[in-house]
């Protein structure tokens, strides 16, 4: 159910990408059309891009001029979902839109309708979260929140004719662009010289794309990208260099917010977080020498020569936290840390992309938890998740266990949407044979019961195992079926005999359950114009495209009717997890929706089935290092231990969302202070930073 796609546009991840044409003929450019003029005189630019993801092609835009603007088509599919866009734009001789409209559908279906437009010197325009209307002091440029990412190419222009490359953004913000990298690229046959540029500043990241002169030529990530028809040779060259762009931000930012102080580190009068009792000590003092966690003494224990000592403040130390659903990025990595959450499971990723950043995260190149990771098994199908090995056949499939077994780096092997489900025990058998565990989707045309029966040790997603009792036979969940079926559930009675055998059979067979709440939350309660319940206690801290998304339903929500039976769902899948709990089925904590905040929220969700805010804690930090045996180290803050833990000023025993604000967060003995991270990524602080008071 990773929403990996999403945020490639918005801000990444959320990125939640582009492609322009203009005309070819000198015709077109005499008649001084505005969009012509504006868009890349002396550079002919495509009209055709491919929109490809770790290699495989999965869609296309394309980009039409007009007399004074473009037409634009935008679509592809990866993993079964992802959107479709139609646009109309209207530039100014500045090349400034002047009107746009967007309609189609986003990645899981909510629909678009969304529209720009200058009337009498002001600026309105209407979007999923509503409608609004400013007049611009000076020139602005309004960022669409639906639209191809051919958008980039026209800021692009936009902002080159300006000294300071920056312009006011509407609905807020600042767009800044900044050049990073000159390069040559070829389809085989001949070779053009392009510029590499990052576009910040209504986002946690820059996005980075590329320009042929004032031409567009494509869009790159470390997994995703849209280039220039008949360039797609290029492809993972280029987000081989788009990782390097990243790597070479984030170490930056590193080298500035990470600190590893010379000799031990006392943190002076917290009161340490016990997973055994949960509970809070006496007020004590913390010390850590290197990446293991020294001693813990009284106060009236004097710092030594030689420490440095930060002052707690009375504060709350908690061991760090376990995001157990994760499909990890450097963005992701970056603000886990700032969030408490020290160690994540990968669910499943790029392969090489994954191996670059654990290398550099294990380097200290970059801030990121402990990643144990999943080897992820898709089936090749129209509808595949392009991640991980893809299979075509049993053969191929346990063959795919043998080689994440060899490679000695993964705890467990995940299965996916498109396996052929005959296939599943043989992988199984070969999985458990070396030693690996297995999870993962229900594969379509199965069923939970048939998946349990087979041996999986753990369930992923709530979903999954809840569609088995409401889906009719044939019915496809490769499809964005798997989640807005979920519109059935209303009616499904819980205490029925086939809900009870699945429960039943789980517990007996000791199969645990990886629910993602809070993404089924995000699914499920978010309404256009609304602020999802899962962010309300940290949106107005975060950048204006986060805080849009956050306005905006994931869903269609067509009718009321809809909306009854999505809230009704959420409703039924509290139950189903309070009724697992009950059975005795463990439960993993996860988001899927990248960590941080998002894990904050999956973990105060669990006081709905009954959990008080220390069982989470407990659970969520010393219950995850028990479940992936690395208990010996993690989990618990006590001499010997290795120094994963952050500080809280409040008492999160008593109120979880205390467990929101941090002030200091060690990982593997390197101390960050979530304040000065925060801003990099263009998110407000919650807290100030400890007082610091270096060696004698």
């Amino acid at each position: 159910m990773s929403t990996t796609m999403k945020p490639i546009w918005a801000s990444l991840a959320l990125v939640a990408l582009a492609a322009c044409s203009q005309p070819n003929t000198s015709e077109a450019t005499s008649e001084g059309s505005a969009g012509s003029e504006a868009a890349a005189p002396g550079a002919a630019e495509a009209q055709t891009f491919t929109v490809l993801v770790g290699g495989t092609e999965i869609g296309a835009l394309e980009i039409r001029p007009s007399e004074s603007g473009y037409g634009i088509e935008y679509e592809y599919r990866n993993n079964g979902r992802g959107p479709t866009v139609t646009e109309t734009i209207e530039l100014d001789a500045q090349g400034l839109p002047t009107s746009w409209s967007i309609a189609g559908a986003s990645t899981f279906g909510n629909p678009i309708d969304e529209s720009f437009a200058y009337i009498d010197s002001e600026a309105r325009w209407t979007d999923s979260t509503g409608s609004d209307q400013a007049i611009p002091d000076g020139d602005a440029f309004y960022v669409p929140q639906d639209a191809s990412p051919y958008w980039l190419a026209i800021a692009a222009r936009a902002l080159m004719d300006r000294d300071d490359m920056t312009i006011a953004a509407l609905p807020g913000g600042e767009l800044r662009l900044s050049e990073v990298d000159e390069l040559t690229v070829s389809n085989g046959e001949t070779s053009r010289d392009v510029t590499a540029y990052g576009l910040s500043g209504t986002s946690e990241n820059p996005t980075y794309f590329l320009m042929h002169d004032r031409a567009f030529f494509g869009v790159i990530s470390p997994g995703f990208a849209i280039l220039e028809a008949g360039y797609e040779g290029e492809d993972e060259r280029l987000r081989g260099l788009a990782a390097g762009y990243g790597a070479s931000r984030f170490a930056e930012i590193q080298s500035r917010v990470a600190h590893d102080y010379d000799g031990p580190v006392r943190i002076r009068n917290v009161r340490v977080f016990d997973p055994s009792t949960l509970s809070l000590g006496e007020p004590v003092s913390v010390v850590v020498e290197g990446d293991r966690i020294a001693a813990i003494e009284a106060l009236d224990v004097a710092t030594r020569a030689g420490e440095t000592e930060i002052d707690g403040a009375g504060g709350s130390l908690i061991p760090g936290l376990f995001e157990m659903h994760a499909h990890m990025g450097e963005t992701s990595a970056f603000l886990n840390i700032a969030a408490g959450v020290t160690s994540v499971r990968d669910m499943g990723n790029n392969n090489a992309v994954l191996d670059e950043l654990i290398s550099r995260i294990e380097a200290g190149e970059v801030a990121g938890p402990r990643v144990h990771r999943s080897g992820f098994i898709e089936g090749q199908s129209p509808f595949s998740s392009n991640n991980g090995i893809l299979v075509s056949s049993e053969a191929e499939a346990v063959a795919a266990v043998e080689t994440y077994a060899a490679s000695g780096d993964f705890i467990q092997v995940k299965i996916y949407n498109s396996m052929t489900p005959e296939w599943v025990p043989a992988i199984i058998e070969a999985a458990h044979a070396n030693g690996l565990r297995v999870a993962g989707h229900v594969p379509a045309f199965t069923n939970a019961n048939t998946m349990i029966a087979a041996g999986y040790d753990e369930m992923t997603h709530i979903n999954q195992v809840m569609l088995g009792w409401v889906l009719e036979e044939g019915e496809d969940t490769r499809s964005l079926l798997r989640l807005t079926a979920l519109r059935r559930l209303p009616g499904l009675d819980l205490d029925s005999e086939p809900v009870q055998a699945t429960i039943g059979t789980m517990a007996e067979n000791g199969v645990a359950i990886d629910p993602t709440y809070a993404i089924h939350e995000a699914l499920l309660l978010s309404r256009n114009g609304e602020v999802s319940p899962g962010v309300v206690d940290y949106i107005d801290h975060m950048p204006v495209d986060t805080q849009r998304s956050a306005r905006s339903a994931w869903a269609d929500i067509a009718t009321p009717e809809d909306d009854a039976n999505y809230r009704g769902a959420f409703d039924q899948i509290t139950e189903t997890l309070r009724m697992m709990r009950e059975a005795g089925i463990f439960i993993v904590p996860g988001t899927d929706l990248g960590g941080s905040f998002a894990h904050h929220r999956e973990l105060e969700l669990y006081q709905n089935i009954g959990m008080t805010p220390a069982e989470i804690i407990a659970w969520g930090s010393h219950g995850m290092a028990e479940y992936l045996g690395v208990d010996d180290e993690l989990g618990t803050i006590a001499p010997g231990m290795l120094a994963d833990f952050f500080l809280v000023p409040g008492d999160p025993t008593v109120d979880f969302k205390d467990i929101k604000t941090i002030a200091l967060v060690a990982a593997d003995g390197t101390f960050y202070y979530p304040t000065e991270i925060y801003p990099e990524f263009g998110i407000q602080p919650f807290t100030d930073v400890p007082a610091v008071s270096q060696p004698r």
